[in-house]
């Protein structure tokens, strides 16, 4: 196997995960968390990891899809971390925040709701990390109105 292709393989299963015969795609998001723990103290390394993650799937997902030989192969799970960690993007470090985003964000991701299933019906890196990307600013969205009516109401 060349270089080329290794890294492609390894970049789009995250090292791997995306190879677990259960859920990958669920895995690969539970790593996003543990990512998400790492770097949560720097909001500057924080954005700047997020946006490596979605440049590196962009660049690579629709050629993983053509080595796998199989449209949106379920290996490829660099999306799903891309897309968790734009979810707890600003978010408050509390567990039941990231619970709560965790499901949230696998809902959407499953459900697919417009316009996250007409760009996952787009061709390469864009179908691919696309829907991903779009749960994850939903997940974001939904968040920040329930954190801001929370705090609202406390006062």
């Amino acid at each position: 196997m060349s270089l080329r292709k290794f890294s492609i393989k390894t970049l789009s299963t995250c090292f791997y995960i995306g190879y677990l015969p259960f859920i990958p795609g669920t895995f690969a998001s539970i790593a996003g968390i543990f990512l998400f723990y790492l770097i949560k103290g720097s909001i500057f390394i924080y954005i700047l990891v997020t946006l490596v993650f979605i440049f590196l799937g962009l660049l690579v997902a629709g050629r993983a899809e053509k080595i796998f030989n199989q449209e949106d192969a379920k290996c490829i799970v660099i999306d799903e971390i891309s897309g968790m960690l734009l979810a707890f993007m600003f978010i408050p470090y509390d567990i039941r925040l990231v619970v709560i985003s965790f499901i949230l964000f696998r809902i959407l991701d499953t459900f697919k709701p417009y316009p996250a299933g007409a760009i996952h019906d787009t061709k390469g890196s864009i179908g691919i990390m696309g829907d991903d990307i779009v749960a994850g600013l939903y997940t974001k969205i939904i968040l920040q109105i329930v954190l801001r009516l929370a705090s609202f109401k406390a006062s």
